[in-house]
């Protein structure tokens, strides 16, 4: 009953360590998330800058596999060249380890201001202070959790099972590294394993030797968790965090023959054997990113070596075939075909961006600025397309067709270029600083965006059957939009004048969406135009709405 009591607490303060860990990540994100992602990747001119970025970053984050991540991504986006991503990542390491030493330097008594001074702080209308507040009150349980592993330990003075099993791994020391690979490959947290390792040897039964093994197993198995994230990501992506896994591993097998000799020395140190853990995790990191540095581009050019370049997929067109001009009603077809492509991708576009403002989630933005060029090249092709099948003479009904063909690619175009350049941009800010719509105008926003989705896929099924009921439904969606736009946008100036907060922090970006979304679906109407035209209700409508 003793020794499960012991393994709930020591589980428990390990718990309470990892979330404090993620409050401090979500808090420093939420508060300083754009200017911290603009450091990082404009702070990457050179070796030094790029490998003090690194550190600074994962100092905020207190996370090094969010560097990483954070930094993969950029190199897939040619924000950071491949080599200095290497080298940002070795001050990552390096900034994990400060971390932990600072961590361990007895400052747990201060934990409950950190807690009290960070719900005060939480409690401010700003996201920055929302952010600043989160972040005191993770480092606050990160020191209480320091106190509860410190007493869960204490009882495995005594104790014939760990004393056994610490016997058996410092008796083989790489079963000792991959066990404690395995732990921070688990927990997803390097900082998490160390500090277990320091509670383990304040008992006093964990030799020198084996301290230094097992602090080199975690800087391993803190290097697998960014692998594994960016598995389906692009090859450059996989470059990054391959290279790092790599740097590490070669540390590691470069170091685990020398702990015997290192013991020693590192117990000279004047901070005294307790803090024995910590300090062979700073110097490893310092020791590997001096040595590693010089060979930076080498590693870049062997993972680029070992991961391919990703398959580049055609981003011409499909069904443009020059023989068919001879023959204008196959071209016709062939053209139709083609940009409703252009309309799946589109609607690809805004299914991402629509995630991404539902779920925070940044990654679903990746693929846009991809997309629109493809629609920009695929609408190109098919004017010029079209425009040699016009030079050959058209039947006016053809040559009618040819030209609400092209009118509706360049509309599509169009919506492209008003995601990519803002709903993009605005989803983009509204999750890099952590904006919280209130729940109305998330709300109203959230409608707005499946209407959209809806009213692309219907004008998709107008362009091929040229239905006139659904011709007729689509102009009256177009009054329906612009009644949601109005009253939405009059409920948040209400929700202003009341003072709400929430309202407050996202008030542009609300009313820029709002804007971008009806822009779209008015080019998302102007499908039905055409076939409205032929049968003059639309000229009748506009006539009698200037006579009245």
């Amino acid at each position: 009953m003793e020794s499960t009591i012991v393994m709930i607490n020591l589980f428990g303060a390990i718990a309470l360590l990892l979330f404090g860990l993620a409050q401090v990540k979500d808090g420093v994100t939420r508060a300083f998330g754009a200017r911290l992602r603009t450091g990082l990747a404009t702070g990457t001119a050179n070796g030094p800058r790029s490998i003090l970025s690194g550190f600074l970053a994962t100092i905020a984050l207190q996370s090094s596999t969010a560097t990483a991540l954070m930094t993969a991504s950029f190199v897939e986006r040619d924000l950071i060249k491949p080599r200095m991503a290497q080298i940002v990542l070795l001050g990552a390491n390096v900034g994990t380890a400060v971390t932990a030493w600072i961590v361990a330097t007895g400052i747990e008594w201060v934990s409950p201001l950190l807690i009290l001074g960070g719900i005060v702080l939480y409690r401010g209308k700003s996201s920055a202070r929302h952010g600043g507040g989160a972040a005191m009150i993770g480092i606050g349980l990160m020191l209480l959790s320091l106190h509860l592993l410190s007493n869960a330990t204490e009882p495995m003075r005594t104790s014939p099972a760990l004393a056994a099993f610490i016997g058996l791994l410092g008796d083989a020391w790489p079963v000792a590294l991959v066990f404690s690979a395995a732990l921070a490959f688990i927990s997803s947290s390097s900082l998490a394993v160390v500090v277990l390792i320091l509670s383990l040897a304040s008992t006093g039964i964990v030799s020198p030797e084996l301290i230094i093994v097992l602090v080199l197993g975690a800087n391993l198995g803190g290097a697998i968790p960014p692998v594994v994230a960016t598995l389906s990501g692009p090859a450059s992506a996989r470059r990054v965090t391959l290279g790092n896994l790599i740097v590490r591993s070669a540390g590691c097998l470069i170091a685990l023959p020398l702990v015997g000799y290192a013991a020693p020395l590192l117990q000279m140190l004047p901070f005294g054997p307790a803090k024995l853990p910590v300090d062979a995790h700073l110097i490893f990191n310092i020791l590997l990113a001096g040595l590693a540095w010089p060979f930076s581009r080498a590693v870049s050019t062997f993972t680029a070596r070992l991961v391919p370049d990703d398959a580049q997929p055609d981003q011409g067109p499909k069904f443009l075939d020059i023989q068919e001009l001879s023959t204008p009603v196959v071209a016709l077809a062939s053209a139709t075909r083609e940009v409703l492509g252009v309309g799946d991708l589109i609607e690809r576009m805004l299914l991402r961006t629509s995630e991404a403002f539902e779920h925070d989630d940044m990654s679903k933005l990746a693929e846009i600025p991809a997309l629109e060029k493809r629609v920009d090249l695929l609408q190109q092709e098919v004017k010029v397309y079209l425009s040699k099948l016009g030079r050959g003479g058209l039947s006016d009904e053809n040559a009618r067709r040819s030209i609400v063909i092209i009118d509706y690619a360049i509309n599509l175009e169009h919506i492209g270029d008003i995601i990519e350049k803002g709903l993009l941009e605005q989803v983009g800010k509204k999750v890099s600083l952590g904006l919280k719509f209130s729940e109305d105008g998330y709300k109203e926003l959230r409608k707005l965006f499946d209407l959209t989705i809806d009213n692309l896929r219907v004008a998709q099924t107008i362009f091929v059957t040229r239905d006139f009921n659904l011709a007729r439904q689509m102009m009256e969606v177009k009054v329906e939009v612009r009644r949601m736009e109005k009253q939405s946008a009059e409920r948040h100036l209400e929700r202003l004048r009341d003072g709400r907060a929430d309202s407050l922090q996202t008030s542009s970006l609300h009313l820029d969406m709002l804007r971008d979304l009806k822009r779209i679906n008015a080019h998302i109407v102007s499908v039905a135009h055409p076939i409205l035209d032929e049968s003059g209700l639309l000229i009748e409508s506009r006539l009698r709405k200037a006579a009245e």
